[in-house]
């Protein structure tokens, strides 16, 4: 009976993961955003009634997903149990008890099983526009940088806010989209609500509670078990990234023990006067990531999974603190990952990948039709890939965003919600750093206003000065660039203009090698020729 029981415990749980997934992907297809609909920018997830994390949706990003996993525990402290109904929804973009910035919107309802709460759902998604400067990292304060939200209710017994939705549209320049969002954000919430009911009735349960802690039971038991197959000990790396103005270091030490794995950031830069800097707890999210891809891949993201990692750092760029600009802290977070991998391949040798271009080259652009002509403004935003560093036993990934996972955003749908023309985008010849294993190539992508419209946009480059460096004697990537078509060189971060009859033109960085180049077999080298890869003078 005892077995019995557990498979049906078991059949619940992968029924819950179906469930955070329908709740996922009705975001997906109701959001009003390219960046959710197109690209997957977003996150959710289910909780029991103390915050704990049970059940992530695959579908959405590791710093939403991680952050999301505490910033739970941020609404139950300052919405008293009291005060939470049936039908309500809460809602925050709080950089330092969400996600990191304040374009992201975070929401959270209660699950209710008639009187009892039985949990929470909770989702995250990239809206278009917060209003302030927009999204960039010119701003020196974070209340420069968008309308901020406290944590608050966007709906309470099913009535929405009309004064939290008129207070938006006169802080945004997308008001539509924004709000749009916002409902499709509190429908996915629902959708999730609604599916656990029915499951919970078909099961003959009241709440979460004997799921919830069979859930993470196993989850600590299995990760447990990773953790004491690792050497113990403490590794230490360091890296630059190009930062804003000045090259910024980040540096990291990885502890193991019996009792857990510690990380800390000391020995960072200081926190920057450019809107560069990170949360503490989007820097947990993507450390969080980054190990348990290498220790534990398979075990699933939940509370006991990610309770093993003790992550700490004193006040830096990587731990920011308020009021400190934020807008573009997925640059330097998205770096995370590579530095503290390189802590750990020091403790598991031979099995960790080569830095990759890591943070996103995402474009802002604000379009508006030139003085002589009348055209529409419109808010664009694209998220592009570099390469990834190549594996212990495969080529890196092409244009592939790791560690974040979003998708590239289709040409067409890009191209329609702005007057933008994308003249070109294709992968980036011999910017794969050379190794045993290659790694993964860059793209070149050229966009230019369209007839009679201009545009300025937000710089969110990095790897331009710093480029992903191989590993195990595989040799670095190539570096990125960002000019005009003309030849203009222009900054890797910050607002800046591309006038009518001109093209603005990326060419994003490549992944490290991994393993001497030497070593890399015939039949591999002649296949990155034919197809390519690399160039005669760059094998």
């Amino acid at each position: 009976m005892r077995d019995m029981d557990e498979i049906r415990l078991q059949v619940m749980w992968n029924r819950l993961i179906s469930v955070v997934e329908e709740q996922a992907m009705t975001l997906l297809r109701t959001a009003f955003s390219t960046s959710v609909r197109e690209a997957g920018d977003l996150s959710a997830g289910v909780y029991n009634a103390r915050g704990e994390m049970l059940a992530q949706a695959v579908t959405g990003t590791p710093g939403h997903v991680n952050t999301m996993a505490e910033a739970v525990m941020h609404f139950i402290a300052e919405i008293p149990s009291e005060s939470m109904y049936p039908g309500d929804t809460y809602v925050t973009n709080d950089p330092w008890k969400g996600t990191g910035h304040l374009h992201d919107i975070t929401m959270v309802t209660p699950s209710f099983k008639g009187d009892e709460l039985i949990g929470f759902f909770a989702c995250t998604a990239h809206v278009v526009d917060v209003g302030g400067r927009g999204f960039g990292a010119d701003g020196q304060s974070v209340y420069e940088e968008g309308i901020q939200i406290p944590i608050m209710k966007f709906a309470e017994r099913g009535e929405v806010n009309q004064d939290l939705l008129r207070i938006l549209r006169l802080n945004v320049r997308e008001p539509n989209q924004v709000i749009g969002d916002f409902h499709s954000l509190a429908a996915c919430n629902d959708v999730g609500h609604k599916r656990l009911l029915e499951m919970l009735d078909e099961a003959g349960l009241d709440n979460l509670e004997r799921l919830g802690a069979f859930i993470l039971s196993r989850t600590h038991t299995a990760i447990m078990e990773r953790l004491e197959a690792l050497p113990r000990g403490t590794w230490s790396n360091d890296m630059l990234t190009d930062g804003y103005d000045e090259p910024v270091k980040l540096a990291v030490s990885i502890s193991i023990s019996d009792g857990g794995l510690g990380v800390d950031f000391s020995g960072t830069a200081a926190m920057s006067r450019w809107g560069i800097n990170v949360p503490l707890i989007y820097a947990k999210a993507y450390a969080c990531y980054a190990l348990k891809s290498v220790i534990a891949p398979d075990i699933p993201n939940n509370a006991a999974s990610l309770a093993v990692f003790n992550v700490s750092s004193p006040t830096n760029i990587l731990n920011a603190e308020r009021p400190a600009p934020v807008s573009v802290r997925h640059v330097i977070g998205h770096m995370v990952p590579d530095l503290v991998l390189g802590a750990l391949a020091q403790a598991l040798p031979g099995k960790v990948l080569a830095e990759g271009a890591a943070a996103l080259w995402n474009v802002h652009i604000s379009a508006r039709p030139t003085a002589d002509s009348e055209g529409r403004r419109a808010e664009v935003l694209m998220f592009n890939s570099g390469g990834m560093g190549a594996r212990p036993t495969l080529d890196g990934l092409s244009a592939t965003a790791f560690p974040s996972g979003v998708h590239t955003m289709p040409i067409e749908a890009t191209e329609h919600t702005g007057p933008i023309v994308v003249w070109r985008k294709e992968l980036r010849p011999a910017s794969g750093g050379a190794g045993k294993y290659r790694g993964g190539l860059g793209q070149i992508i050229e966009i230019a206003p369209a007839d009679g419209h201009e545009f300025n946009f937000s710089a969110m480059f990095d790897r331009i000065t710093a480029p992903a460096r191989g590993r195990d004697g595989g040799q670095h990537g190539a570096p990125g660039s960002v000019t005009l078509d003309d030849g203009t060189p222009l900054r890797p971060k910050g607002w800046q203009h591309v006038p009518a009859g001109r093209r603005l033109v990326l060419q994003l960085p490549g992944g490290g090698g991994f393993g001497e180049p030497n070593e890399r077999s015939r039949e591999a080298c002649e296949s990155d020729q034919v197809k390519g890869y690399v160039t005669e003078d760059r094998s």
